[in-house]
């Protein structure tokens, strides 16, 4: 499996399931949806806008780093407004709208590529200065999917936290293609 093979789908699906419990959401709280932004399951931690935020960058970045290209301006972007949530506004829409321009930049970013090499050394620098230096295949599957997982995750937790009726299906319902026909369990 490459690199490739590993972040683009694993983005595509988990950015859908995010749209989806944010859909889940609105649907539930209607008028009230768009509170749930500020929420967070500790005073110290980013709210659930940032998360969102923050997954739409780790899948932004994981892509531009499998091209061995600059980081757009939108990562950047969304890395500021992220750490300003307290101080902004926002929407479930506007969520949802972020995340499809996310996946739409995920599967532009992943038809491009035709071969990448996967001991490509990587420098995966942090804004408090560390570096870590890493292959291409250590970046992917050490830091890349860590991450987006963990911001993925953490959206997932404040909505269930915030009472939004989300369960195990919500999360590996891109698997419910691959059910075999007759065995699901009947309530």
């Amino acid at each position: 499996m490459t690199p490739t093979d590993l972040l683009a789908p694993t983005y595509i699906q988990m950015l859908t399931a995010l749209s989806a419990w944010l859909s889940k959401a609105r649907a539930q709280m209607q008028t009230d949806a768009d509170l749930l932004l500020a929420e967070r399951l500790a005073p110290d931690m980013f709210p659930l806008s940032t998360q969102i935020r923050f997954a739409c960058v780790q899948a932004l970045e994981g892509m531009h780093r499998l091209r061995d290209e600059e980081f757009p301006s939108i990562i950047t972007d969304l890395l500021a407004e992220g750490r300003n949530a307290d101080n902004t506004s926002d929407t479930i829409a506007n969520a949802q709208g972020r995340i499809d321009q996310t996946i739409a930049s995920v599967q532009s970013l992943a038809e491009g590529i035709v071969s990448i090499d996967p001991d490509r050394a990587v420098a995966h620098t942090l804004p408090n200065g560390m570096v870590f230096d890493l292959t291409l295949d250590q970046y992917s599957r050490d830091w890349a999917i860590g991450q987006f997982y963990f911001h993925v995750m953490t959206a997932y937790a404040i909505l269930r936290h915030c009472r939004v009726d989300l369960g195990k299906a919500d999360y590996v319902a891109h698997m419910f293609p691959h059910l075999r026909p007759g065995t699901m369990p009947q309530r």
